[in-house]
């Protein structure tokens, strides 16, 4: 059954009467760090925080100081196993979060982590994704796993060319957009990225000459423009998934804009109101937005500063992995689903239980016609990923994808998450980006 945590209304205006803190950041106050507890059960109760998948869940964790010793050993072995078994097939952005994750503060285990050997990896994998970009003009990956992979070489003393990185994250370069819309969470990454490449310039670690400096000023207050650009009346940036990345990116940039473009308070209590309804389902998500709430960026990490863990203002229990997927009814609800491959279109009206989400329909119009219904999917940390329908394979290389639509508009929630309705017309697309 779906949980409600439903934050008295007297909270909430108690959040709003919090005086605005330095760099524009708005972290909730401690005695109400209770409303923040449905995140920490998702991320550390989810089936999906396993594997590498783990590793934004620790990132958020230890930023925020939550974890109990025992949880943080079980994350750090998962990802070590990962990064071991696994570190030929993540991807640039995969390896980078998992060094942020691990470096994101000096334990008290006694693991050793060989970060000259991970950045050493990254590397290779940033220049594949660079070598790449030569061919056609795309990564491998994304503009946001490049910006990860920027600020975690930033962090951890790797090596790049500040030139060729003022170069890469142009706010005018394609990549930064999806369907003609700029993309805040890819814009934020490149701003938390190009301020720890200025501020490595600024104290001295790197020497370059003023022209670059000068990019990188022009690219993040270029970039904070197009991120406001996309506030909404509630104060959510661009949408709920991409608001606690793009809070961080606001966080550290205050003298890009003026203090009247952004009322952090105001994105602040939007998001609680999310939390207690219920928004938050998968484990990313819930990793995403946590830090913003705690007055934390990802340029907190210090893999030589002592980790604080087992915060006592957080009522944290380990218990069997909850479901991500809301509670349905007995009552049944018709649907119409689409397939579209190019100009063929095929469609079938589908009856599911009230409260049932996109991929029951999927699931429904399998059973009811396989040859032209069939999909896979595989898990991910963001809940259940399509990787085929209609034998037709999603592919990185080609920049190929699985669209998901709700009465034409395109869902920033996931097949396991979005909650249909009677009447909606659905459709998967297959796509390009």
């Amino acid at each position: 059954m779906r949980q409600s945590h439903q934050l008295p209304l007297v909270g909430l205006l108690l959040f709003s009467l919090i005086p605005r803190q330095q760099c524009e950041i708005c972290e909730v106050s401690k005695e109400y760090y209770t409303a923040l507890n449905p995140l920490i059960s998702t991320m550390i109760n989810s089936k999906y925080t396993k594997g590498i998948h783990a590793a934004s869940v620790l990132l958020s964790l230890r930023l925020g100081g939550i974890p109990n010793s025992n949880q943080e050993q079980q994350l750090i072995q998962q990802i070590n196993t990962a990064v071991e078994n696994e570190k030929p097939s993540l991807t640039s952005g995969q390896l980078a979060l998992a060094i942020l994750a691990l470096g994101a503060c000096k334990g008290t285990d006694g693991i050793s982590i060989n970060y000259s050997e991970l950045v050493g990896d990254l590397e290779n994998k940033f220049q594949a994704e660079i070598k790449n970009m030569d061919h056609d003009g795309n990564p491998l990956t994304n503009y946001y796993q490049l910006s990860l992979d920027i600020l975690a070489l930033c962090l951890f003393s790797g090596n790049y060319s500040i030139t060729e990185v003022t170069k890469i994250l142009d706010p005018e370069n394609k990549n930064y957009y999806f369907h003609e819309q700029f993309s805040v969470d890819t814009g934020a990454m490149a701003v938390l990225a190009l301020t720890c490449v200025k501020r490595s310039i600024t104290s001295g670690q790197n020497k370059v000459d003023t022209t670059d400096l000068e990019n990188i000023d022009n690219h993040i207050e270029s970039l904070i423009a197009k991120i406001l650009s996309q506030k909404k009346e509630n104060g959510l940036l661009g949408n709920i998934y991409s608001t606690g990345e793009a809070m961080q990116a606001l966080f550290v940039s205050s003298d890009y804009y003026n203090k009247n473009q952004w009322v952090c308070q105001k994105t602040r209590d939007t998001v609680l109101t999310e939390i207690s309804q219920g928004a938050f389902r998968m484990p990313t998500a819930a990793a995403q937005i946590l830090p913003a709430l705690m007055g934390k960026t990802y340029l907190d990490v210090n893999k030589d500063s002592s980790c604080v863990c087992g915060s006592d203002n957080f009522n944290i229990s380990t218990q069997d992995p909850i479901s991500v997927t809301p509670a349905v009814s007995a009552s049944q609800i018709k649907v119409n689903y689409s397939v579209v491959i190019n100009d063929a279109k095929d469609r079938i009206v589908v009856s599911v239980a009230d409260g049932s989400v996109f991929l029951d329909v999927m699931e429904q119009a399998q059973k009811e016609n396989a040859a032209l219904f069939s999909f896979t999917v595989e898990e991910s940390s963001w809940g259940p990923y399509i990787t085929t329908v209609q034998g037709i394979k999603a592919n990185n290389n080609d920049r190929t994808y699985w669209e998901l639509l709700s009465n034409g508009e395109y869902l920033s929630q996931g097949v396991g998450s979005y909650v249909v309705h009677a009447g909606d017309d659905l459709e998967v697309r297959w796509s390009t980006y």
